[in-house]
């Protein structure tokens, strides 16, 4: 069942933190949650404030964020509760 075509702010944070398992740039991260780029900097500024991604060589220019391990805790447990909903992800 799929309660809504939009998708909430949970499913945009699991796509993140699915898309940084293995560290992504601001452009791969932006496109893979299908997000503008203003869209992207509010979810990663929120996500780093959080603890949940952290990015490397935060001196150079492109940057690489990658999920940290409460990140990925937070996708299982996003994962599990869509899993046990029944939620049907497009």
């Amino acid at each position: 069942m799929r309660l809504s075509h939009r998708r909430s702010n949970i499913q945009i944070i699991a796509d993140i933190l699915r898309t940084g398992e293995n560290g992504a740039g601001k452009t791969k991260l932006m496109y893979s949650s299908n997000m503008s780029y203003s869209q992207t900097q509010r979810y990663l500024t929120f996500l780093l404030n959080q603890g949940f991604i952290h990015r490397l060589h935060p001196g150079e220019l492109k940057a690489t964020y990658c999920a940290t391990e409460a990140g990925l805790r937070l996708l299982r447990s996003i994962e599990n509760v869509t899993e046990m909903l029944g939620f049907i992800e497009d």
